[in-house]
């Protein structure tokens, strides 16, 4: 089974946590603190391997972790840093964030990586909080929680050559012509289901890789039919076959067809129409053919080569496969339909994220909730009285207790953050 889209959770390792130690040698008085940092939590990061050819791995586990960081042992000896959980992925993957859209990596080479989520950092033990106001300070961190996202995987298959065209045209047929690939062709609509790759060698030893894409049908770009599914292939090709049935077997116009199926690729990507695209008027071996290409030629005119084939006889083959190869020697392996302008850095400013926000349950507690406040608290030990002095220090600091008193919190009025209450104190 053909797996291109697929939706997955991860969840980085969290770092370690820092500890509270003292030196207890014989001889050594007052020896200080000497608490160590905890390890950092494990990335996750996705590494192409060019011997998968699906995201088939991606469909039956949905949720992937990496490990934590050992935590900090005493003599200051720093907890252990957790490897990385590298996870293989085919070539042409994208990553994206589920809920934003944004790309977190596009990996196309062999070997290439991307980090999807970073570990957490390790927390600081009590040799890192020592000063001369408090040499032995009972004080530690908890590791940083490591970043967590629900995420969209890709495939956009890298292939040099895209065939389109409406169902049954003779995509597929075309292929299992010109490579050694073995689609399921029968006489009807939607036979191919799935892309199909097959390397084509020409016969003066230049060979490319070509993509059969399921049929596209008009409104294809709006999810009507296969076609959403499969259009994100054609981003890779650097050149597109388009296919028509010039024999006009079901009924259908060669042009409108044609007309239709670019104005799909436009509405999808409007560079797809910028990649060189060379016409197959496929089935040129059926009486009345000919009349018919004759007409086509007029209405297309010279924008694009036609090319008359008959993957029966395979008439016309040698000539397209040539072509093909000729225009692939001049579009460069990194081709990008984008114009590349002049490289310059824009620095912009960004607005700090809000540390915290209020709101009110309906029992009347306030509420603190955001991202940085959130964080704090999981990195507080409060399970010593330092640790929980330093935290409402900090909050004090954000301007927590000045936001809680204008929305009118009193002495005694419950304060709520994550699973944690406290009382509001004047």
């Amino acid at each position: 089974m053909f797996v291109d889209q697929v939706k997955v959770y991860v969840k980085a390792g969290d770092g370690g946590d820092g500890l509270v130690a003292f030196r207890r040698e014989i001889y050594v008085p007052m020896g200080g603190p000497a608490g160590g940092d905890g390890g950092n939590g494990g990335d996750i990061i996705f590494e192409v391997d060019e011997g998968l050819n699906t995201l088939m791995d991606f469909r039956y586990q949905k949720h992937f972790k990496a490990k934590r960081g050992e935590n900090g042992m005493s003599k200051g000896m720093h907890g252990k840093n957790a490897d990385p959980l590298i996870l293989p992925v085919p070539q042409g993957t994208t990553v994206k964030d589920a809920h934003t859209g944004e790309v977190i990596a596009d990996l196309l080479e062999h070997k290439q990586q991307g980090t999807v989520v970073k570990g957490g950092r390790g927390g600081r033990g009590n040799i890192r909080f020592a000063s001369a106001k408090n040499p032995a300070p009972e004080l530690s961190e908890k590791g940083e929680p490591g970043e967590e996202k629900d995420i969209q995987i890709e495939l956009k298959l890298i292939a040099d050559v895209g065939l389109v065209g409406f169902p049954s045209v003779g995509k597929s047929t075309f292929l299992s012509v010109v490579s050694a690939a073995k689609p399921k062709i029968a006489d009807y609509h939607f036979t191919t289901l799935s892309p199909n790759l097959g390397v084509v060698d020409t016969a003066d030893q230049r060979s490319f890789v070509i993509a059969d894409l399921p049929g596209l049908i008009e409104g294809a770009h709006e999810g009507v039919g296969l076609g959403d599914q499969f259009l994100r292939h054609v981003e890779r090709t650097r050149v597109i076959l388009h296919v028509v049935d010039i024999a006009s077997t079901e009924g259908r116009d060669p042009y409108e067809d044609f007309v239709t199926i670019n104005r799909e690729l436009e509405q999808y990507d409007a560079s797809l129409l910028e990649r060189p695209q060379i016409i197959i008027a496929n089935k040129i071996d059926v009486p009345g053919a000919e009349e018919m290409l004759e007409l086509f030629r007029e209405q297309v005119g010279d924008k694009y080569p036609i090319f008359p084939v008959s993957t029966v006889t395979k008439q016309g083959i040698r000539d397209v496969l040539f072509e093909v190869a000729n225009q692939l020697e001049q579009i460069p392996k990194n081709y990008q339909p984008i114009e590349q302008t002049e490289e310059r850095v824009v620095y912009r400013y960004e607005k700090e994220e809000q540390p915290f926000s209020i709101t009110r349950d309906s029992d009347g507690a306030y509420v603190l909730y955001g991202e940085k406040i959130e964080k704090l608290f999981k990195m507080t030990d409060f399970t010593r009285d330092e640790s929980i002095q330093r935290f409402a220090r900090q909050l004090r600091g954000m301007g927590v207790d000045d936001a809680l008193r204008k929305r009118g919190a009193e002495d005694g009025d419950t304060v709520r953050l994550l699973d944690y209450e406290f009382e509001f104190m004047e």
